[in-house]
């Protein structure tokens, strides 16, 4: 675990030199996840039910009680290995997948997240030093003017993703969903590198985009997380959000026909996710 000064950290949109860096990242945050989802899915009455008939059926044609416990449970696993939707991607976002390229188109002139964290003095030498790289950024985006009209149409419906970043490294990400909705937003994807998680760097990256998404009119932001997901679940409740059926603290009470958010769904219509909403 890796002490970190929060008041140092940049949070800002994600640029074509982060790709790389943001793919890495979220490879890693998914490692975990597909595995738990995969453990999931196939511990479900129904799943179990039809692998116990197929089981059956394979013991009378390979008379071999172990191949027939084995076979249906590995196709099964590399069935969901290729069909879980957007699991090496960004899960919870309404595109089969994520358009890094558009997400960083412009992303250099996008104003900085507010970081609390951090003096005036420092995010004004922030400023200064990042000046130099926006003038590099420009005259490349001259010499790749060929595919200027390209990028724009896709920046419209790529979506976000927010980076924090410190002295050069990258830390986290947030990713904001292109859909769009009156008033409405998505987080479909929120990682932290493992050496600096529980040091508040996750609550930094939402909490920056919150007060983004409200600036911009944004009421209701809702917030997909994998399923199942304990630690992801205490994370949101404990920045003010809450399963969507929940009002006012009260379980049961569904949402309006309106606002609902539909979670990911996979294999036999098991959810992937469960969907966070927050009032701002």
């Amino acid at each position: 675990m890796v002490r970190l000064d929060l008041g140092d950290v940049l949070l800002h949109r994600m640029q074509e030199k982060d790709i790389d860096a943001v793919k890495a990242l979220i490879k890693e945050g998914c490692e975990g996840t597909e595995n738990r989802l995969i453990l999931y899915l196939l511990t479900r009455p129904l799943a179990l039910l039809m692998l116990a008939i197929l089981s059956s059926i394979l013991r009378c044609v390979l008379h071999s009680f172990i191949l027939a416990l084995v076979v249906p449970v590995f196709i099964f696993i590399i069935y969901l290995k290729l069909t879980i939707p957007r699991s090496v991607g960004i899960l919870g976002s309404s595109r089969p997948y994520w358009d890094y390229v558009g997400s960083s188109y412009h992303a250099d002139t996008e104003p900085d997240l507010p970081n609390p964290h951090a003096g005036r003095a420092k995010l004004e030498k922030t400023r200064r030093r990042k000046k130099p790289k926006e003038k590099e950024k420009d005259k490349k985006n001259k010499t790749e003017h060929v595919d200027e009209d390209e990028l724009k149409e896709r920046a419209k419906v790529a979506g976000e993703v927010w980076v924090a970043d410190s002295d050069g490294e990258i830390m986290g990400c947030v990713a904001r969903d292109g859909w769009s909705r009156d008033g409405v937003c998505r987080i479909c994807r929120l990682v932290v590198q493992s050496w600096y998680r529980r040091e508040g760097l996750g609550s930094l990256l939402v909490q920056g985009l919150e007060s983004r998404t409200k600036q911009s009119g944004i009421r209701r932001i809702y917030a997909h997380v994998p399923f199942p997901s304990k630690v992801g679940e205490v994370f949101f409740r404990r920045l003010g959000y809450r399963l969507q059926g929940e009002t006012a603290g009260t379980t049961g009470e569904e949402e309006e026909d309106d606002d609902y958010e539909e979670p990911e769904k996979g294999w036999l219509g098991f959810p992937l996710t469960k969907v966070f909403v927050k009032d701002l």
